[in-house]
């Protein structure tokens, strides 16, 4: 069984959250996984993503993250993750939740933000199916029509709505997958924790919910290096 291709979205604004995420999962999985961080100026290198950042763009992955299905050949099964996360649970009972019936599996919330502001006093955008593409849950080979020709010329509303797959091809996880913090109750038993509204590395939210949980994973992390070194 070959590793489990994890893509987890990089802003260079916030490189604590990366590495605390991906220690989080890789301490838990049961099985291989490789982990790969969407960093958008090596996209840029590569000639694999072109357009100019848009100004409802709050990450440099914003739209990166449909890159995936290309970057994993169109085959198998690739994860994508925004880096405000942290991962309770092993990153393969995701997986078993899955199904090849759907071309994309995500957890499909049905809210609206509390505020109109979030991480870095950034403004909070509102729009139908909001936050089903923090994470997401492809098979690959369903998802050709993602090539970087089309992530470099659709709308940012046309990828994150989902219109390049048919509606009936998109499955539903359970919103435990992606908790978000802030938005819905205090969830210790979330298995997934997304802190999408800021998580405790910026001085603003340091306190929010699930604060305490993030802190001892990114402890956790520099305690591992700190024994290394020494």
């Amino acid at each position: 069984m070959p590793p489990l291709r994890i893509f987890i979205g990089y802003d260079a604004r916030e490189p604590i959250a990366y590495h605390v995420l991906a220690h989080s999962i890789l301490t838990r999985a049961s099985r291989l996984v490789a982990i790969t961080p969407l960093i958008q100026d090596q996209l840029r290198a590569e000639g694999l993503y072109t357009r100019a950042r848009g100004m409802l763009e709050s990450t440099d992955f914003s739209l990166t993250r449909f890159l995936v299905p290309y970057l994993s050949g169109y085959n198998g099964i690739s994860v994508f993750l925004d880096c405000d996360m942290l991962c309770q649970a092993d990153v393969w009972d995701l997986i078993a939740e899955t199904t090849h019936a759907h071309a994309v599996s995500v957890c499909q919330h049905d809210y609206v933000p509390k505020s109109t502001r979030k991480f870095l006093d950034q403004s909070q955008s509102t729009y139908p199916r909001k936050n089903w593409s923090s994470l997401m849950v492809f098979d690959n080979a369903q998802c050709r029509k993602l090539t970087p020709v089309y992530v470099n010329t659709a709308t940012g509303l046309m990828l994150h709505r989902f219109w390049w797959v048919d509606d009936a091809a998109i499955g539903s996880l359970p919103l435990a997958w992606n908790w978000l913090v802030g938005e819905y109750a205090p969830n210790p038993d979330a298995t997934i924790l997304h802190y999408t509204n800021g998580g405790p590395w910026f001085e603003a939210s340091k306190d929010g919910d699930h604060a305490d949980a993030w802190r001892a994973e990114r402890d956790a992390l520099l305690t591992c290096h700190q024994a290394v070194l020494a």
